[in-house]
């Protein structure tokens, strides 16, 4: 068995780190560029969308942590459905989580759950998604909360 070289080994563990650093300072930067390119412009399309149905909605930014689109009740103030897509603290690279939030009548309390953002797209695909699959995830998601609403209300 060869011996390893204390000072390659040293060497060896610092260049690691810088690599580290490197991915700590270069996720939230292409995090911000997803949000600008693709997630922003995917919510405003779908937010003029659905004000054809008397429904109000907006997005919400929090530069390199998250990106969200919230969405009201029909002909309401109150918010009613949240898709939130996250950057994890400290992350390497764009491995995100999605959070969802509802409230399923304007009186409830806001439930919430997190799971990944789009399992089967790997962390270097992100900045490739096409607008359409993310607003398609987008109403997967809220489509499957509306129908859970209706059949088990609170």
């Amino acid at each position: 068995m060869a011996k390893t070289d204390w000072k390659d080994e040293l060497a060896s563990f610092m260049d690691d780190l810088r690599v580290v650093d490197e991915c700590k300072v270069e996720a939230p930067e292409k995090f911000n560029q997803f949000c600008e390119f693709i997630a922003e412009s995917s919510f405003e399309v779908l937010s003029e969308e659905l004000k054809n149905y008397g429904i109000k909605s907006k997005v919400r930014k929090e530069k390199g942590k998250s990106i969200g689109f919230e969405v009201n009740f029909p002909k309401s103030r109150v918010d009613n459905f949240h898709y939130i897509i996250r950057l994890p603290k400290n992350a390497l690279d764009l491995k995100l989580s999605l959070l969802i939030r509802v409230r399923k009548n304007k009186k409830s309390r806001i439930e919430e759950k997190e799971v990944p953002f789009m399992k089967h797209i790997k962390p270097s695909e992100v900045l490739k998604l096409p607008k359409e699959e993310l607003i398609q995830d987008m109403i997967k998601h809220y489509k499957r909360f509306i129908y859970e609403a209706l059949i088990h209300p609170e």
